[in-house]
């Protein structure tokens, strides 16, 4: 079922409307019942996966409780009885039994989103190098794996680790798990944040329930406005590579830049409101991301759930784990105290970017694209003692034309990096990166070659009224914060922006042949 179908549309309409209905008690489970339902619609055998997920987690959950419990009335018992050291070895046992737990569940887990996501990948890479002849597996995919897998695995992480209590009733954890809007791209919500707020009965406000709303209507004003008008043009570019060289691939650059941002952070925005416009609280995915200065604030400001993920739960258990410690210290008596206390960090951040490459894609481009990723970050970072000298020696750091530029050039090289998503196949996108240092022809801005993309004048003419509606409103939030608390407090124009967003998305918005929209492109992973 699609964000942007009208039978979504209907579905949501009608829990918001019996949500506020039933008796408060009653309202969670709802919830549970309507991810149901819309995961039983994409596919019936998508749910034995996510209740596998769900229900090992709170399984593996409660025996830690129960360890944690009998741990705690054990030592109260024989408080006078034990020593310092016998204290020690008992807490040490019983966390040795509570790491069991946790690494069976997520070998079980991850296990599960390898072997149906990464499978034929592996075969293909054999094939590929070995001249082999495996076929390829029929696998299922479930929709959604590789968000609500990392979600469902921070749970029981943060279980073993003891910042979140283990939640002793199932259907609240297949509930945390599932929760629909979260399903299709994300956020990766905590449950330590999300359980606050999700299992809370909660009375109907107009102003959560308006201002849900109404970025409900942002989102698909971005997504249908513009996202599915510009991917027209970006198909055309990426299909015919023959044809679209040089200065088109620069094309290509921005309108996949200005296509993902719209796509994925419209996504965001429905999910988001929808949980809003139920009283439930989630954070946010998305801070401005095109007004960073370099690609380390970028990802900073860019699909937070995932990069705070990677970094919480891989970079720094990496970073202070036994082998590595090891390593640093090895590293720095042979190789020097400046060599030697980066390798440990730039090998966890290796492996961060090469992980967080392979999960959004079981291809070989993703993977180049976040290593690419890292090594940008890096040298960014091996060069800051020599970007401090110049910004000191000149004094341009702060200046308002300085930041401009800070801002153009963090756009420009993600766009460029992003190329290898863009185009799906290494070679072929470093062929095409460089077309434009050989044939870059400025030609086609002004003899109508654009017009040839699939897109007419009057498509341009509205992608531009977008951008610049789109780009007014971060202006504002950046300089001012959240526009619509704002507007809320006049009515005139509250319910005059409103407006103005349903008619734009109804009068403007691109919905494909037999009114079929695109499907959001997270939805991939």
């Amino acid at each position: 079922m699609l964000f942007t179908s009208y039978g979504f549309i209907a579905f949501i309409a009608i829990l918001f409307v019996v949500y506020y209905i039933v008796p408060k008690k009653w309202q969670w489970p709802l919830l549970l019942m309507a991810s149901g339902v819309f995961y039983w619609i994409a596919d019936p055998r998508f749910i034995i996966f996510i209740c596998v997920t769900s229900l090992s987690a709170w399984g593996s959950g409660v025996l830690m409780g129960r360890i944690n419990d009998a741990q705690d009335l054990y030592l109260k018992e024989n408080k006078e009885t034990l020593s310092k050291e016998e204290k020690k070895a008992y807490k040490a046992s019983n966390k040795k039994r509570k790491w069991h737990i946790l690494l069976g569940c997520l070998i079980l887990n991850i296990g599960i989103l390898s072997v149906t996501k990464y499978t034929n990948f592996v075969i293909n890479s054999i094939n590929d190098v070995a001249h082999t002849g495996l076929k390829n597996v029929d696998l299922i995919i479930p929709m959604g794996i590789s968000f609500y897998t990392f979600q469902t695995m921070s749970y029981i992480i943060d279980a073993y680790r003891g910042t979140v209590k283990p939640e002793r009733n199932p259907f609240k954890v297949l509930l945390f798990t599932s929760f629909f809007p979260q399903l299709v791209q994300g956020p990766i919500n905590r449950f330590g944040d999300l359980s606050k707020s999700l299992y809370e009965p909660h009375r109907f406000s107009e102003k959560v329930f308006s201002t849900g709303l109404m970025r409900i209507l942002w989102g698909y004003f971005k997504k249908l406005v513009v996202a599915d008008r510009i991917i027209v043009a970006v198909t055309a570019l990426i299909q015919d590579t023959d044809s679209y060289r040089g200065a088109y691939v620069f094309v290509a650059m921005f309108f996949y830049a200005f296509e993902l941002y719209c796509d994925f952070t419209g996504g965001i925005d429905i999910t988001i409101g929808i949980a809003q416009a139920l009283g439930i609280n989630m954070k946010e995915n998305f801070i401005l991301p095109y007004f960073s200065k370099d690609i380390k604030e970028y990802w900073n400001r860019w699909h937070i759930s995932m990069g705070s993920w990677f970094t919480d739960y891989i970079f720094y258990p990496l970073s202070v784990s036994p082998r590595m410690l090891k390593l640093s210290k090895w590293s720095r008596e042979h190789l020097g105290k400046v060599i030697g206390k980066r390798v440990t960090v730039y090998l966890a951040a290796f492996i961060v970017w090469f992980t967080t490459g392979l999960w959004h894609g079981a291809a070989w481009n993703f993977i180049v694209w976040g290593l690419m990723n890292f090594v940008v970050i890096m040298i960014s970072q091996e060069l800051s003692l020599l970007y401090d000298k110049f910004h000191k020696k000149f004094g341009f750091k702060g200046k308002a034309w300085y930041s401009v530029w800070e801002i153009i050039r963090t756009i420009f090289l993600m766009s460029l990096i992003r190329m290898f998503d863009c185009y799906r196949n290494v070679p072929m996108t470093f062929k095409m990166v460089g077309s434009m240092l050989t044939s870059f022809n400025l030609k086609i801005f002004t003899d109508g070659s654009l017009l040839k993309l699939g897109l007419n004048k009057y498509d341009y003419w509205v992608l531009l009224a977008a951008l610049v509606i789109i780009l007014s409103v971060s202006i504002y939030k950046y300089r001012k914060g959240e526009v619509r608390s704002k507007l809320y407090e006049k009515p005139w124009l509250w319910y005059g922006a409103m407006s103005a967003m349903f008619i734009a998305i109804i009068v403007f918005g691109a919905y494909g042949i037999g009114y079929d929209s695109t499907q959001f492109i997270y939805n991939q992973f």
